[in-house]
C-alpha cells in the first residue's frame, strides 16, 4: 500500500469513528446559533494548523459559507502580530488568547478553543477565563482532551491521535457547524 493510500484509508478510519461525537456536535451548534441569533461573539483560537482552522472558521461566519447573508459576528484571536507579540512579551505566550478573551469576552459570546493534545496552555488559560466570565466554551481536541474538557461546556474530542487526522476532522466538523448555524438562522429570520 502507497502512503496515498495508507493516509487515506487512516483518514477514513478515523471518520467513522467520528461519528460517535455527534451529539457533541449538535450541542454545539445549538450554542452557536443561539449566540448567533442574539448577536453575540464568537471567538476561535489555537496554536499553529490550529490558529489556521481557528481563522477558517471566523471567515467562514463573518463572509459567508454557503448562503447569502448577513455577516456573523466572528473572530479569530491568533491574527493581530502586534497584539500576539505585545501580550506575549509582556505576560508571556501562555496568556496570549487569554488576556484577548478578557478584552473582548462578554457574557453570552461563545469561546471556540483549539488544541489537538487538548493541553496547549494559552488555550487551557483562555477557555478558563472564557468560563469564568460567563461566555458560552466549545473546545476541539483529540482523543485525549487533556485539561481542556473541565472548562468546556462542550467537548468535541475527536477519536484520533495523530494530529494530521484530528486536524482534518476539526476542519469537517467546523465546516458542519457554520452550515448549521448559516441553515438555521436564514431559515429563522
Amino acid at each position: 500500500m502507497s502512503i496515498i493510500e495508507e493516509r487515506m484509508a487512516e483518514h477514513k478510519a478515523v471518520l467513522e469513528k467520528t461519528f460517535s461525537v455527534i451529539p457533541q456536535i449538535e450541542q454545539a451548534s445549538k450554542i452557536m446559533c443561539d449566540a448567533v441569533s442574539q448577536r453575540k461573539k464568537i471567538v476561535f483560537f489555537g496554536n499553529g494548523g490550529s490558529a489556521a482552522d481557528a481563522q477558517h472558521l471566523a471567515a467562514e461566519l463573518m463572509g459567508r459559507f454557503q448562503k447569502e447573508r448577513e455577516p456573523y459576528p466572528a473572530l479569530a484571536l491568533t491574527v493581530d502580530t502586534s497584539v500576539l507579540t505585545a501580550i506575549g512579551n509582556d505576560y508571556g505566550y501562555d496568556v496570549v488568547f487569554a488576556r484577548q478573551v478578557r478584552g473582548i469576552g462578554n457574557e453570552g459570546d461563545v469561546a471556540i478553543g483549539f488544541s489537538t493534545s487538548g493541553s496547549s496552555k494559552n488555550v487551557v488559560a483562555a477557555l478558563a477565563v472564557a468560563k469564568k466570565m460567563g461566555m458560552k466554551v466549545i473546545g476541539f481536541t483529540g482523543e485525549n482532551s487533556g485539561k481542556m474538557a473541565p472548562f468546556c461546556d462542550v467537548c468535541i474530542s475527536v477519536p484520533a491521535t495523530v494530529t494530521a487526522r484530528i486536524q482534518e476532522m476539526h476542519i469537517m466538523i467546523g465546516h458542519i457547524l457554520c452550515e448549521i448555524v448559516e441553515q438555521s438562522l436564514i431559515e429563522n429570520n
